[in-house]
């Protein structure tokens, strides 16, 4: 396990594909580190294709490594209900099964606390149709996904899914965030 410098928080979420999250998040300025992988199910060192069958109990997540000092957990989380549909169980876009959910997997009271504000913020904002399903627990456990799964946009954007899924998340994401976006992007 890597030590986080004492200035450096993590986050931990869950919204669908963490291609899809990856993309977006790791051109955040104050976040250092975006790594895809595996939150609280039940297998140790789950693969992705144990994963892929909903029987572990994982959610695909990123793991933020952030500078709060730049960006806030609050920030993370605009972002993050920004970029995915919090109100479908399960499920986004075409991607389907347990391991999608949206999730907030809080490390710290602290972020419990500005996630339960946040959801309740977002709901009384009336923003989505339907309720909110994004999961709020304390993060279990982490795995990091297999390495061809980090930087998966960035090196295959003419992959189908990539240009038709993650390439306008990615467009909005920039549009909508732009004040927020790191130098050279």
């Amino acid at each position: 396990m890597t030590t986080l410098p004492t200035d450096r928080e993590l986050a931990t979420l869950a919204g669908g594909c963490f291609w899809c999250l990856e993309a977006v998040f790791e051109n955040l300025r104050g976040v250092d580190r975006v790594v895809s992988g595996y939150a609280n199910g039940t297998v140790d060192q789950p693969s992705y294709e144990q994963v892929c069958t909903g029987r572990t109990g994982h959610a695909e997540v990123v793991q933020i490594t952030y500078d709060p000092a730049v960006i806030t957990f609050s920030d993370l989380l605009d972002v993050f209900f920004a970029i995915h549909d919090p109100t479908t169980l399960n499920r986004q876009g075409g991607d389907v099964g347990t391991q999608y959910r949206s999730g907030i997997y809080f490390h710290n009271t602290t972020q419990q606390q500005a996630a339960t504000a946040k959801i309740a913020e977002v709901t009384a904002a009336g923003i989505w149709d339907g309720p909110l399903v994004t999961e709020l627990e304390p993060l279990r456990v982490y795995f990091p996904a297999e390495d061809y799964h980090q930087g998966y946009f960035r090196a295959h954007p003419q992959q189908a899914y990539c240009a038709a899924v993650v390439s306008p998340k990615v467009a909005k994401f920039r549009q909508k965030f732009a004040k927020w976006l790191r130098q050279g992007n």
